[in-house]
């Protein structure tokens, strides 16, 4: 039985009650359901809590298992672990999750403002990344961060979409990462839609609307190669 992924569909809630499936032979908890994301797409998993009758379990972090159709809560050290079949309430940690989403949003306009084909990215709650293969001059950091602030305050609606595997492989413009294949396979691939300026597949959390990620700085700059450039974004002070 697979994971319900509740965050694909509400990346604003919070906690669902949910019930055990199995504990793996890593003391990982597998629950039928969760708001919990994984780590992918250059997202980190989510932390949080498990509430119980008897005690918390704190989670540490979530992955996926063996099967992508199971996402996997990782405890903490020394944490107590259900049995499987009992019921219980996931909670995780909301300002953490919601720094990823805002970040993850801005990645997503640094994009549009450097047009060039990204060869990889990070997402953090203090900050981001993203590397581009840029052949030639690189835009100055104060033009780059004058544009990417203006696409935020035009408070662009954030929303997502399904196309199916066969779409995605007739538009491959639509993919910018080079590394980092959307995954197919499935029959359908997720996209999201910026406004009118931007649409990707992405599998990952985001906000509702561009202005919510709040004014953005840009950060280092740094050449990585010969044509590969790293540019880091990050909350203004």
């Amino acid at each position: 039985m697979p994971t319900e992924l509740l965050f694909r569909d509400d990346p604003y809630r919070t906690s669902t009650e949910a019930t055990v499936l199995a504990v793996n032979d890593r003391c990982g908890i597998v629950l039928d359901r969760t708001v919990f994301y994984a780590t992918g797409g250059g997202q980190p998993g989510d932390n949080g809590k498990l509430t119980r009758a008897s005690g918390d379990i704190a989670i540490a972090t979530t992955v996926y298992g063996d099967s992508k159709a199971d996402i996997v809560h990782v405890p903490g050290d020394a944490e107590p672990l259900p049995e499987p079949g009992e019921k219980l309430t996931a909670v995780l940690d909301w300002e953490r999750r919601h720094k990823h989403m805002r970040i993850h949003t801005g990645l997503h306009l640094l994009s549009v403002v450097l047009p060039y084909p990204v060869t990889g990215g990070q997402i953090g709650a203090d900050e981001g990344r993203l590397d581009f293969s840029i052949d030639g001059e690189v835009p100055a950091k104060e033009e780059v961060e004058e544009k990417l602030n203006a696409l935020i305050a035009a408070d662009y609606r954030v929303t997502t979409e399904w196309i199916t595997d066969e779409e995605l492989a007739a538009s491959p413009g639509m993919v910018k990462t080079m590394k980092v294949k959307p995954p197919t396979g499935s029959g359908r691939v997720r996209l999201v839609r910026i406004g009118d300026i931007d649409l990707q597949p992405c599998g990952g959390t985001h906000v509702r609307s561009t202005i919510e990620i709040g004014r953005l700085v840009i950060g280092k700059m740094e050449s990585k190669g010969k044509q590969n450039r790293r540019v880091r974004i990050r909350f203004a002070p």
